[in-house]
C-alpha cells in the first residue's frame, strides 16, 4: 500500500507516517534512515505479524502500550505491525479468539513475532494458569515453536517479576527459563516502555536482526547504562544534596533521592531518556519518587523500598563532596608551589609553539621567523 493510502486508512500524514515510524527507530539507536526504510516495507505490505500472549500479570504493559501516543495504539497495530493476537485487544473471544491464534500461527509459521506479557507458573505441573483449557506452560512451548522472535515483554516475562515473589507458591518464573535453548529477547520494567518494543520489532521485521544484548538477553540500547548515569538529579547527588525525607526541602527542590531507597545507581534501564506516554517527567524519579529497581530480579519485591544499596558503578566524580564539608584554605606555599607549576606549563607552551611554527613555515618554503 503507498503511504499515501497508508495515512488516509489511519488519517495519517504520509510526513506523519514517517515520523512515527523514525521516532521508533530512534527508540533503539538507529539513524533516521532506517525509519524510512521501516516505512518504506510498511507500505509494501510488510508488516511484522505479531502474536502477543498473556499469563501471569496485571496486563499493565499492555495498558501502557494503550497509552502511547507516538505512534498512538491505532497507529501501532494497524499500520507498523500486524497485531494478529492479543486477548485484551481482540474484538473476539472465545472459540472465535482461540481459532485466530491458530490462524496466524499457520499463515505466518517462521515468520512471526511472538510476545510474551507475564510469568509462567511451574508448580504442580503448571495447573495455575490455563488459557483456553490450555497450561500457560504448554501454550507458551507450542506458539513459540514456530516463532521467528521471541520478546518478553516485562519483567513478570523477563524473570518472573511479582508472581515469582517470595514464596512464589506457583512456581512463577520467565520466558528464558521455559524455553531454554531458544533465543529470547527480554524487556523488564513493571511496566516496559512501549517504544522499545515497537522499535525492537520494526527492526526486527526490516533488517532480520534483533538488538544487540546484555547476557540477561536485554537490548544494550536501552538497559545498557544504569538510571543514576542519566538522571536529572544526579548534579545533586554529586554534590551531597540528598532528600531526607519526603516533602522536605531537599525533596521538594529536586535533590537526590539515594537516601530515600532510590535504585537508580543499580537499575539497568533507559528510563531517564525516554518517558512513558510521550510526557515530560513521567516516571517515578520525575514525579518525585525513588526508582524501585523494577527491571532488576534481585531487587525489586526483594529489597525494601526505602533500603540503600551499595553503588556498584560510581562515575566521576568518584567521590562527592557534603554540603556543609569543610572546605579548608589555600597557604602561602601552596600558592607559591602552585604558580611554579603553571609558570613551568605556560613556559613549555609556549616553546612547543615555537617549535611548531617553525616546522610548518620550513614545510611550506618560507624562511624562519627571526628570534625577537
Amino acid at each position: 500500500m503507498p503511504h499515501h493510502e497508508v495515512a488516509e486508512a489511519s488519517h495519517l500524514s504520509r510526513r506523519d507516517f514517517v515520523k512515527a515510524c523514525t521516532a521508533a527507530a530512534a527508540a533503539v539507536g538507529l539513524p533516521a534512515w532506517a525509519g524510512e526504510k521501516m516505512a518504506e516495507n510498511v507500505a509494501k505490505g510488510h508488516k511484522p505479524s505479531v502474536i502477543w500472549l498473556h499469563f501471569q500479570e496485571c496486563t499493565g504493559c499492555t495498558e501502557s502500550l494503550l497509552r502511547a501516543s507516538s505512534p498512538d495504539v491505532a497507529t501501532l497495530i494497524l499500520d507498523l505491525v500486524s497485531l494478529d493476537h492479543h486477548e485484551t485487544l481482540a474484538a473476539a473471544a472465545g472459540y472465535q479468539l482461540e481459532a485466530a491464534l491458530e490462524k496466524a500461527m499457520h499463515e505466518n509459521a517462521g515468520k512471526y513475532v511472538l510476545v510474551v506479557e507475564g510469568a509462567i507458573p511451574l508448580k504442580d505441573d503448571g495447573v495455575y494458569c490455563q488459557v483456553g483449557g490450555r497450561k500457560a506452560v504448554d501454550m507458551l512451548k507450542a506458539v513459540a515453536d514456530k516463532a521467528a522472535a521471541v520478546i518478553a515483554i516485562g519483567s513478570c516475562a523477563s524473570w518472573g517479576g511479582v508472581p515469582s515473589a517470595s514464596p512464589n507458591p506457583t512456581g512463577a518464573t520467565g520466558v528464558p527459563m521455559v524455553l531454554k535453548g531458544k533465543e529470547v529477547l527480554t524487556l523488564p520494567g513493571c511496566p516496559a516502555n512501549p517504544h522499545n518494543l515497537l522499535g525492537t520489532v520494526l527492526q526486527f521485521a526490516t533488517f532480520g536482526s534483533l538488538p544487540k544484548r546484555d547476557d540477561k538477553g536485554r537490548p544494550d540500547f536501552a538497559y545498557g547504562r544504569v538510571i543514576h548515569d542519566d538522571c536529572p538529579r544526579r548534579a545533586h547527588f554529586d554534590n551531597g544534596r540528598f532528600a531526607q525525607a519526603f516533602g522536605d526541602p531537599g525533596h521538594r527542590n529536586g535533590w537526590c533521592l539515594y537516601k530515600l531507597g532510590c535504585k537508580g545507581p543499580q537499575t539497568h534501564a533507559n528510563c531517564s531518556l525516554l518517558h512513558f506516554c510521550e510526557v515530560p517527567g513521567a516516571w517515578p524519579i520525575g514525579i518525585g519518587h525513588p526508582c524501585i529497581g523494577c527491571t532488576e530480579q534481585g531487587i525489586v519485591f526483594n529489597v525494601p523500598i526505602n533500603q540503600n544499596l551499595p553503588i556498584d558503578r560510581p562515575t566521576a566524580p568518584m567521590a562527592y563532596p557534603t554540603i556543609g564539608s569543610n572546605q579548608g584554605q589555600v597557604g602561602a606555599m601552596a600558592a607559591g608551589l602552585g604558580g611554579l607549576v603553571l609558570g613551568a606549563v605556560a613556559g613549555a607552551g609556549y616553546v612547543a609553539s615555537r617549535k611548531l611554527t617553525v616546522q610548518v613555515r620550513r614545510a611550506e618554503g618560507e624562511a624562519p621567523e627571526k628570534k625577537p
